[in-house]
C-alpha cells in the first residue's frame, strides 16, 4: 500500500485548501496518520510513503482527471511510478523522526532524477554519447573516491553548485561524507546526488564551485577547502579563492565559521586519454590541502 504525507505545516495548509484532511490541524493530522500507519504494519501490511507536495499533486489530479480531494487520488499518486522520487518504506518509526529522513530521501531522489535527465541530454549532444557517458562517470567516481581518502578523519560537509555552459541548468546538491579509521563510509542517497549533480555539471560544460566542510572543531570553525568548475573541469581553487567561495555560499545560506584552505588535487581529465583521469598536477597552494 502507499500513502503520500504532507510532511510539513505549509504544505498541509495549502493542500487544506483543496478540501483534502477536513477540519483537523496539522498536529491532529500527524496523529492521526501515525496511527493509520502502526495499524496497517501490525496487520502486516507493507506501507511505502512519498512526499505529499502540493503543486505536484494538483499538476496529477489535473493530468488524471481525478478530484483534488478524493483519497483515491492520493493513494494514486503515492503510487504513481513516474513521479520523480520513489516511495520510502515505513518501518514503524515515530513520524517525528521519520519525516526528516523522508524528506531529505526524496529530495535526493528528486535530485538525482534532475540531474540524470541533465546529464543524458548533455551527452546526447556528443557524437559518441556512450562512449562520452562512461568517461565522465567514471571521472566521477573517480573525483568522488579521491575526496573521501583526501577529507581526513571525522564528518565532512560536500556542497556542489553548478550552472551549465550549454542550456544554463542551475544544479546544486550536498552530501555527508564520514571517515572513520582511514574507511570512506558511502552517504547512500545525498551521495548518488552529488555524484549525479557532478557528473551532470561535467557533461554540460558547467561553472561553479565545489566546498568540502570539515568536522567542526573546538571552536566551532570548519575548514573548507575549494574547487572551481569551469567548463566541466575541477581545478583546485587557493585559499585566497576559497575565501570567496564562502563568502558567496554565506550569502545564499546560513554563515559556516569556516577557515578557508585551498584544495588538494583531484584527478585531472585527460580528454586525449578518452575522458579518462588521471593525477591534477597543483601548484605548490593547490596542494595545500592534501596530507592533512
Amino acid at each position: 500500500m502507499a500513502l503520500a504525507v504532507a510532511v510539513d505545516p505549509a504544505d498541509f495548509a495549502r493542500l487544506r485548501e483543496h478540501g483534502l484532511f477536513g477540519g483537523i490541524d496539522y498536529g491532529a493530522y500527524l496523529r492521526r496518520t501515525e496511527s493509520q500507519l502502526c495499524a496497517l504494519r501490525g496487520e502486516g501490511v507493507d506501507v511505502h510513503l512519498r512526499v505529499l507536495e502540493p503543486a505536484d499533486f494538483a499538476d496529477f489530479c489535473e493530468q488524471h482527471l481525478l478530484a483534488v480531494d478524493d483519497p483515491v487520488a492520493r493513494v494514486a499518486y503515492a503510487a504513481d511510478p513516474e513521479l520523480a522520487g520513489e516511495p520510502f518504506v515505513f518501518r514503524g518509526e515515530r513520524l517525528a523522526e521519520l519525516l526528516p529522513v523522508l524528506v531529505a530521501d526524496h529530495l535526493a531522489r528528486v535530485r538525482i532524477s534532475i540531474a540524470c535527465s541533465v546529464l543524458l541530454m548533455s551527452v546526447g549532444r556528443e557524437e559518441r554519447p556512450e562512449e562520452r557517458l562512461a568517461a565522465v562517470l567514471r571521472y566521477v567516481s573517480e573525483v568522488y573516491l579521491t575526496l573521501g581518502a583526501g577529507a581526513g578523519e571525522g564528518r565532512h560537509l560536500l556542497t556542489l553548485h553548478s550552472v551549465g555552459l550549454l542550456d544554463g541548468e542551475q544544479l546544486a546538491a550536498q552530501a555527508d561524507l564520514e571517515v572513520r579509521s582511514g574507511a570512506f563510509t558511502d552517504s547512500g542517497q545525498e551521495g548518488e546526488a552529488f555524484c549525479a549533480v557532478l557528473a551532470a555539471a561535467v557533461a554540460g560544460y558547467g561553472a561553479g564551485e565545489l566546498l568540502l566542510y570539515g568536522p567542526v572543531g573546538a571552536g566551532g570553525e570548519r575548514e573548507a577547502l575549494g574547487w572551481v568548475l569551469v567548463d566541466g573541469r575541477l581545478r583546485s581553487m587557493t585559499a585566497l579563492e576559497t575565501a570567496a567561495a564562502l563568502v558567496a555560499a554565506a550569502m545564499e545560506g546560513p554563515p559556516e565559521r569556516s577557515v578557508a584552505r585551498a584544495g588538494f588535487p583531484l584527478p585531472l581529465w585527460r580528454a586525449e586519454r578518452g575522458g579518462s583521469a588521471g593525477e591534477q598536477g597543483g601548484t605548490a597552494g593547490e596542494a595545500g590541502g592534501a596530507g592533512r
